[in-house]
Protein backbone atom coordinates (compact mmCIF):
# COMPACT_ATOMS: atom_id res chain seq x y z
CA UNK A 1 0.00 0.00 0.00
CA UNK A 2 2.52 2.60 0.63
CA UNK A 3 4.69 1.75 -2.49
CA UNK A 4 1.24 2.64 -4.55
CA UNK A 5 0.79 5.87 -2.54
CA UNK A 6 4.38 6.71 -3.36
CA UNK A 7 3.39 5.98 -7.14
CA UNK A 8 0.53 7.58 -7.24
CA UNK A 9 2.09 10.74 -5.49
CA UNK A 10 4.77 10.89 -7.85
CA UNK A 11 2.22 10.57 -10.81
CA UNK A 12 0.22 13.68 -9.60
CA UNK A 13 3.12 15.55 -9.51
CA UNK A 14 4.51 15.10 -12.80
CA UNK A 15 0.99 15.12 -14.30
CA UNK A 16 -0.01 18.85 -13.23
CA UNK A 17 3.40 19.97 -13.17
CA UNK A 18 4.47 19.58 -16.19
CA UNK A 19 2.10 17.64 -18.58
CA UNK A 20 -1.32 19.18 -18.02
CA UNK A 21 0.00 22.71 -18.72
CA UNK A 22 1.70 21.41 -21.77
CA UNK A 23 -1.34 20.10 -23.04
CA UNK A 24 -3.56 22.30 -22.35
CA UNK A 25 -5.83 20.26 -20.40
CA UNK A 26 -9.14 21.43 -19.16
CA UNK A 27 -10.76 20.29 -14.97
CA UNK A 28 -13.00 18.06 -17.11
CA UNK A 29 -9.75 16.36 -18.96
CA UNK A 30 -8.47 16.05 -15.23
CA UNK A 31 -10.94 15.18 -13.60
CA UNK A 32 -11.85 12.04 -16.25
CA UNK A 33 -7.92 11.11 -16.42
CA UNK A 34 -7.39 10.65 -12.49
CA UNK A 35 -11.29 8.50 -12.66
CA UNK A 36 -9.24 6.42 -15.15
CA UNK A 37 -6.31 6.16 -13.11
CA UNK A 38 -8.26 5.47 -10.25
CA UNK A 39 -9.55 1.87 -11.66
CA UNK A 40 -6.33 0.93 -13.66
CA UNK A 41 -2.86 2.11 -12.59
CA UNK A 42 -3.76 2.80 -8.60
CA UNK A 43 -5.56 -0.49 -8.46
CA UNK A 44 -2.49 -2.80 -10.30
CA UNK A 45 -4.59 -2.78 -13.86
CA UNK A 46 -3.32 -1.67 -16.92
CA UNK A 47 -6.46 -1.84 -19.29
CA UNK A 48 -10.23 -0.90 -18.57
CA UNK A 49 -13.72 -1.15 -19.58
CA UNK A 50 -16.33 1.60 -19.24
CA UNK A 51 -18.90 3.10 -20.91
CA UNK A 52 -19.33 6.62 -21.41
CA UNK A 53 -22.45 7.46 -20.11
CA UNK A 54 -21.48 5.36 -16.98
CA UNK A 55 -17.47 7.48 -16.09
CA UNK A 56 -20.66 10.57 -16.45
CA UNK A 57 -22.53 9.14 -13.82
CA UNK A 58 -20.07 8.52 -11.71
CA UNK A 59 -18.01 11.78 -11.88
CA UNK A 60 -21.59 13.66 -12.26
CA UNK A 61 -21.38 14.87 -15.72
CA UNK A 62 -22.72 14.69 -19.12
CA UNK A 63 -21.60 12.09 -21.89
CA UNK A 64 -21.00 15.52 -24.65
CA UNK A 65 -18.33 16.84 -22.02
CA UNK A 66 -16.89 13.39 -20.96
CA UNK A 67 -16.70 11.93 -24.41
CA UNK A 68 -14.49 15.23 -25.12
CA UNK A 69 -12.07 14.36 -22.66
CA UNK A 70 -11.86 11.11 -23.99
CA UNK A 71 -10.78 12.39 -27.19
CA UNK A 72 -8.57 14.87 -26.00
CA UNK A 73 -6.54 12.28 -23.92
CA UNK A 74 -6.64 9.65 -26.65
CA UNK A 75 -5.27 12.24 -29.01
CA UNK A 76 -2.34 12.90 -27.12
CA UNK A 77 -1.85 9.86 -26.24
CA UNK A 78 -2.77 9.16 -22.09
CA UNK A 79 -5.06 6.51 -23.46
CA UNK A 80 -5.10 4.23 -26.06
CA UNK A 81 -8.24 2.52 -27.15
CA UNK A 82 -7.99 -1.26 -27.78
CA UNK A 83 -11.57 -2.44 -28.52
CA UNK A 84 -14.71 -0.50 -28.57
CA UNK A 85 -18.09 -2.26 -29.00
CA UNK A 86 -21.54 -2.51 -27.74
CA UNK A 87 -20.31 -3.70 -24.33
CA UNK A 88 -18.24 -0.57 -23.89
CA UNK A 89 -14.85 0.77 -24.44
CA UNK A 90 -11.70 -1.15 -23.06
CA UNK A 91 -8.66 1.29 -22.92
CA UNK A 92 -4.90 1.26 -21.85
CA UNK A 93 -4.36 4.22 -19.32
CA UNK A 94 -1.26 5.60 -19.90
CA UNK A 95 1.03 7.24 -17.44
CA UNK A 96 3.01 10.46 -17.96
CA UNK A 97 6.08 9.43 -17.74
CA UNK A 98 5.00 6.60 -20.27
CA UNK A 99 4.81 9.80 -22.83
CA UNK A 100 7.28 10.63 -25.30
CA UNK A 101 5.48 14.08 -25.74
CA UNK A 102 6.21 14.90 -22.42
CA UNK A 103 9.33 17.26 -22.91
CA UNK A 104 8.80 17.42 -26.14
CA UNK A 105 8.08 21.65 -26.68
CA UNK A 106 9.04 24.03 -24.67
CA UNK A 107 6.01 25.53 -22.42
CA UNK A 108 4.69 28.42 -24.02
CA UNK A 109 5.33 27.15 -27.62
CA UNK A 110 3.43 23.97 -27.85
CA UNK A 111 0.94 23.94 -30.54
CA UNK A 112 1.62 27.69 -30.49
CA UNK A 113 1.87 29.98 -33.60
CA UNK A 114 4.61 32.79 -33.42
CA UNK A 115 1.47 35.35 -33.10
CA UNK A 116 0.46 33.40 -30.68
CA UNK A 117 -2.85 31.43 -32.10
CA UNK A 118 -3.09 28.48 -29.49
CA UNK A 119 -3.53 25.68 -32.53
CA UNK A 120 -4.02 23.33 -30.27
CA UNK A 121 -7.48 24.29 -28.92
CA UNK A 122 -8.50 24.90 -32.86
CA UNK A 123 -11.02 22.37 -34.40
CA UNK A 124 -9.59 22.04 -38.07
CA UNK A 125 -12.88 20.68 -39.49
CA UNK A 126 -14.68 23.53 -38.49
CA UNK A 127 -14.28 25.93 -41.80
CA UNK A 128 -12.66 25.59 -44.89
CA UNK A 129 -9.61 27.81 -44.78
CA UNK A 130 -8.74 25.32 -41.52
CA UNK A 131 -9.37 22.27 -44.04
CA UNK A 132 -7.30 23.94 -46.45
CA UNK A 133 -4.54 24.56 -44.25
CA UNK A 134 -3.58 20.97 -43.51
CA UNK A 135 -4.19 19.90 -47.41
CA UNK A 136 -1.58 22.58 -47.71
CA UNK A 137 1.12 21.48 -44.96
CA UNK A 138 0.80 17.58 -47.21
CA UNK A 139 1.86 19.70 -50.27
CA UNK A 140 -0.37 17.82 -52.48
CA UNK A 141 1.09 13.99 -51.50
CA UNK A 142 -0.99 12.09 -50.03
CA UNK A 143 0.09 11.60 -46.00
CA UNK A 144 0.32 7.67 -45.97
CA UNK A 145 1.16 6.72 -49.45
CA UNK A 146 2.79 9.61 -50.78
CA UNK A 147 1.05 9.83 -54.12
CA UNK A 148 -0.05 13.10 -55.62
CA UNK A 149 -3.20 14.10 -54.86
CA UNK A 150 -5.70 16.39 -56.58
CA UNK A 151 -8.57 18.58 -55.57
CA UNK A 152 -11.58 15.96 -56.51
CA UNK A 153 -9.64 13.06 -55.18
CA UNK A 154 -8.35 14.97 -51.75
CA UNK A 155 -9.90 13.93 -48.21
CA UNK A 156 -9.50 14.51 -44.86
CA UNK A 157 -8.62 11.75 -42.65
CA UNK A 158 -8.85 11.36 -39.22
CA UNK A 159 -5.29 9.51 -38.23
CA UNK A 160 -7.10 8.32 -34.39
CA UNK A 161 -10.68 7.52 -35.63
CA UNK A 162 -13.44 9.15 -34.59
CA UNK A 163 -14.79 5.85 -33.21
CA UNK A 164 -11.61 5.62 -31.06
CA UNK A 165 -11.92 8.94 -29.81
CA UNK A 166 -9.45 11.02 -32.08
CA UNK A 167 -10.22 14.62 -32.16
CA UNK A 168 -10.34 16.98 -34.96
CA UNK A 169 -6.81 18.44 -33.84
CA UNK A 170 -4.44 19.45 -36.33
CA UNK A 171 -2.28 16.94 -34.41
CA UNK A 172 -4.89 14.31 -35.99
CA UNK A 173 -6.15 15.27 -39.42
CA UNK A 174 -3.88 14.33 -42.40
CA UNK A 175 -4.41 14.93 -45.86
CA UNK A 176 -4.77 11.75 -47.83
CA UNK A 177 -6.26 10.10 -51.50
CA UNK A 178 -9.28 8.89 -52.05
CA UNK A 179 -8.15 5.15 -52.32
CA UNK A 180 -5.98 5.54 -48.90
CA UNK A 181 -8.98 6.65 -46.70
CA UNK A 182 -11.50 3.19 -47.05
CA UNK A 183 -8.81 1.49 -47.02
CA UNK A 184 -7.55 2.36 -43.74
CA UNK A 185 -10.99 2.72 -41.87
CA UNK A 186 -10.01 1.91 -38.10
CA UNK A 187 -6.24 0.51 -38.64
CA UNK A 188 -4.30 2.22 -36.09
CA UNK A 189 -1.92 4.42 -38.77
CA UNK A 190 1.20 2.51 -37.89
CA UNK A 191 0.15 -0.81 -39.20
CA UNK A 192 -1.69 1.23 -42.32
CA UNK A 193 1.86 2.14 -43.20
CA UNK A 194 3.15 -1.22 -42.56
CA UNK A 195 0.30 -2.94 -45.24
CA UNK A 196 1.47 -0.18 -47.50
CA UNK A 197 4.69 -1.25 -47.74
CA UNK A 198 4.01 -4.75 -47.92
CA UNK A 199 1.49 -4.06 -51.05
CA UNK A 200 4.51 -2.62 -52.81
CA UNK A 201 3.63 1.12 -52.37
CA UNK A 202 6.10 2.52 -50.08
CA UNK A 203 9.49 1.49 -50.03
CA UNK A 204 11.39 0.77 -46.46
CA UNK A 205 12.62 4.63 -46.74
CA UNK A 206 9.33 5.62 -47.29
CA UNK A 207 8.13 3.24 -44.62
CA UNK A 208 10.56 4.59 -42.02
CA UNK A 209 10.11 8.27 -43.00
CA UNK A 210 6.09 7.57 -42.61
CA UNK A 211 6.31 6.48 -39.10
CA UNK A 212 8.92 9.33 -38.16
CA UNK A 213 6.25 11.62 -39.58
CA UNK A 214 3.51 10.16 -37.27
CA UNK A 215 5.87 10.43 -34.48
CA UNK A 216 6.32 14.24 -35.41
CA UNK A 217 2.44 14.92 -36.41
CA UNK A 218 1.67 13.54 -32.72
CA UNK A 219 4.03 15.84 -31.21
CA UNK A 220 2.74 18.97 -32.77
CA UNK A 221 6.20 19.46 -35.19
CA UNK A 222 3.91 19.15 -37.81
CA UNK A 223 1.58 22.18 -38.33
CA UNK A 224 -1.02 23.35 -40.77
CA UNK A 225 0.24 26.42 -43.36
CA UNK A 226 -1.35 29.87 -42.91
Amino acid sequence: MKHKKSDAIEVCKEFEDVLAPRLNLTVIDRTVYYHLLRHTHWEGKLRLRFMVMGIGAQLGLSRTPVRSSLRRLASHGLLRIVERNYNGTVAEVRLPSELRAVGACPAGKRGKRPDGVDLDGMDFLRTESLRQSIRAREGGLCFYCLRRTYPRSRTLDHVVPRARFGSNSYRNLVSCCAECNPRKQELPAEDFLRQLFRDGRLSQSDLSARLQALRDLAAGHLRPHG
